[in-house]
């Protein structure tokens, strides 16, 4: 207990100390975690006896970032992302881990088993760091945001076999047809569970805890359905993390989805810290000296190699651009694969060195990636130029005035703007989809942009505060409340008007300031009955 308490109060010290420093550099908090990490170990031997112990408390780390991202994606959500998730996801663990499994078996030397663990965990990249920057960067809902989304969740999906995998590899009492059915037979509980949860139980429970009107209790009621759900899946064979992503799934169905995701963000970022901090703990200083340029090598390999794997994966149904966004988020290796790597070392599938280099191969690829994805768009820019003709609209100043901002060009958007020409209107479109845009500049009509409405600096460059009026007409749950949040941020005489499609959505966006609140399903509901009306009205005359 002593020691765990000179642990924490080392590592708060030495996290503190170079993260203010690192970030007057603009160095992400993430790399100081991990260097304080690795300082306290190479300072205090007594250090890593508690390894095992962070590690444990770091997991739940991972827990809360899955469990808020789940609170992000409704079931129809996750329905809508079906091809990101099975398609680009199953094809770019299987492509890749299959590549790695043939490398380290005919390059290297590596037994058959050893050959086939290490390949797909190579295969595998980090959620907790790729997540966290781009809800930093508020790029999550973008298009690469999107593609890098489903291929985590499917990659999360995959740890799973591949852990079974790997004790297929070392079991002789169980066999391939018993172990899978184990696995069916969990997957089906966790369903049924959750299923039956949300369908009966969760939010009358949530109604419950609010009557009592006490904050605490309503987050410790929140905090209870995760480490529930996490420990249930856990316990039928499968990993905390997917079952509170799932679990976040369940609750974002509730009305107190928002509320539920505020409170949760600050443990979720304190428990990361801890997770980054445990990553760090797992490098050895001796290892780095003995094996620096093997180290490096494999680093520069496994990273350029995925990264081409993932662009031409993705790159036959995506735009250009987009897939070398997704290929620079993915390219690393994450936190999961240190997992598959301490199960094979421990079932002695691979070596005690192969296992310290990967070890250090994957936390070397996730020290970088920060960096990259901070420069994203510049690293793009020079691998692929935009189209010249959306490159200079958007380096245009609109100069507008009075004019009509249309978020969203879908079928609402494009009636919106067909009224607006009928009336000489003055407006601009802002879409997000490079298709579409192209579509619309065919067709002549100049006033449509390539811009993501989400980012307020967007806002703010077509001169919100001085239209006449901004119309927010996207199919998107999400997009939608990230731009209502934005038009809100700015003057009160900006006159919005925003297309929902329920009556919580409209209570949300009233009690946030927009002007206009049009409810779809209460104006149909309206319209039908009116007709009903109308239809029945020479009937009644006659009677």
């Amino acid at each position: 207990m002593e020691h765990a308490l000179y642990i924490l109060i080392t590592t708060i010290t030495i996290a503190t100390v170079l993260n203010v420093v690192l970030k007057r550099f603009e160095i992400p908090t993430i790399i100081g975690y991990v260097f304080a990490g690795f300082a306290i170990t190479s300072i205090f031997d007594f250090v890593k006896e508690s390894t095992d112990f962070l590690m444990h408390l770091a997991e739940f780390g991972i827990v809360f970032l899955m469990f808020t991202i789940g609170l992000e994606f409704s079931v129809a959500h996750l329905k809508s992302m079906k091809r990101e998730v099975f398609l680009y996801g199953g094809l770019q663990v299987g492509v890749t881990g299959l590549f790695f499994t043939a490398l380290a078996h005919w390059l290297f030397g590596l037994e058959s088993t050893a050959s086939i663990v290490i390949g797909f965990a190579l295969a595998l990249s980090s959620t907790a760091i790729v997540l966290k920057i781009l809800n930093e960067n508020n790029e999550i809902h973008s298009g690469y945001g999107r593609l890098t989304l489903g291929i985590l969740l499917f990659q999360d999906l995959a740890v799973i076999p591949i852990l079974l995998m790997v004790s297929f590899f070392t079991s002789s009492d169980k066999s391939l047809s018993t172990m899978l059915l184990e696995t069916v037979i969990g997957a089906a509980a966790i369903f049924v569970v959750l299923f039956v949860l949300s369908k009966y139980f969760i939010e009358r429970f949530f109604d419950w805890i609010v009557s009592s009107e006490s904050e605490e209790i309503f987050l410790v009621a929140v905090l209870l359905g995760v480490l529930s759900a996490s420990v249930f899946a856990q316990a039928v064979g499968f990993t905390y993390s997917l079952g509170a992503f799932l679990a976040g799934m369940v609750l974002s169905e509730t009305k107190y989805r928002y509320r539920i995701e505020a409170d949760l963000v600050p443990f979720r970022d304190i428990l990361l810290g801890v997770f980054f901090v445990t990553i760090g703990m797992l490098i050895d200083w001796h290892a780095i000296v003995d094996y620096i340029f093997y180290i490096l090598g494999l680093l520069a390999g496994i990273m350029v190699l995925k990264a081409l794997i993932i662009f031409t994966v993705i790159g036959v149904w995506s735009q250009k651009r987009t897939a070398i966004k997704t290929s620079l988020a993915l390219f690393q290796v994450g936190e999961f694969a240190l997992a598959v790597f301490a199960l094979a070392r421990s079932n002695g599938i691979i070596s005690p060195e192969v296992n310290q280099v990967l070890i250090i191969t994957v936390v070397l690829s996730m020290i970088i990636t920060p960096f990259v994805l901070r420069h994203i768009k510049y690293l793009t820019d020079r691998m692929s130029s935009e189209p010249e003709s959306l490159q200079e609209r958007a380096l245009q100043n609109t100069g507008y005035e009075n004019h009509v901002i249309v978020c969203g060009y879908g079928p609402i958007g494009e009636r919106v703007v067909e009224t607006l020409k009928r009336h000489n209107m003055l407006y601009v479109i802002l879409e997000h989809d490079v298709k579409i845009v192209d579509s619309v500049l065919a067709k002549g009509d100049e006033a449509i942009y390539l811009a993501n409405a989400a980012q307020k600096m967007v806002l703010s460059h077509f001169n919100v505060e001085r239209s006449a009026a901004i119309v927010v007409t996207v199919e998107n749950e999400l997009q939608r409340r990230l731009i209502c949040e934005n038009i809100a941020s700015f003057s009160d005489r900006v006159k919005s008007v925003v297309k929902v499609n329920n009556a919580e959505e409209e209570k949300i966006y009233k009690e946030m300031g927009i002007t206009s609140v049009i409810n779809a399903r209460d104006t149909i509901a309206d319209m039908l009955s009116q007709e009903v009306l109308v239809c029945h009205l020479p009937e009644d005359r006659q009677g």
